[in-house]
């Protein structure tokens, strides 16, 4: 089971970041980053299997494939925002890992711009 291997990799990393943390606390970063990439590594398969059962819902549900494309950018830009932040919280920086906080949420919002205005669009072809 992948999740056992990525609990694994968690917990070694945790505890290698320990130990040397108190003689190289910038090497605890690094050690902490690389834990965190490897286990992103681990659920690459995971992420590509989600993709493709979107993409052949949208191919048989007959949805504008733009529309996929933009939920799957949003649902990246949060996962990459969540993780950096993250990184930055665990180097001691918590008000940099805010302000990455802060610029993704403004990304999110302007990536979902067209489906925001395409809603608008169809309510008002609807009322009178």
């Amino acid at each position: 089971m992948d999740i056992i291997r990525i609990i694994g990799i968690g917990l070694i990393t945790v505890v290698a970041s320990m130990i040397v943390k108190p003689l190289k606390p910038e090497i605890s970063i690094i050690i902490g980053l690389c834990g965190g990439i490897l286990i992103l590594s681990q659920t690459i398969n995971y992420i590509l299997d989600i993709i493709n059962s979107f993409t052949s819902l949208v191919e048989k549900s007959g949805l504008d494939f733009e529309l996929l494309k933009i939920v799957l950018k949003i649902i990246g830009v949060g996962y990459l925002t969540e993780f950096s932040a993250n990184v930055c919280n665990d180097a001691g920086s918590s008000s940099i890992a805010d302000k990455i906080l802060f610029a993704g949420k403004i990304i999110i919002l302007f990536i979902a711009l067209p489906i925001v205005t395409r809603i608008l669009e169809i309510i008002m072809e609807l009322l009178p």
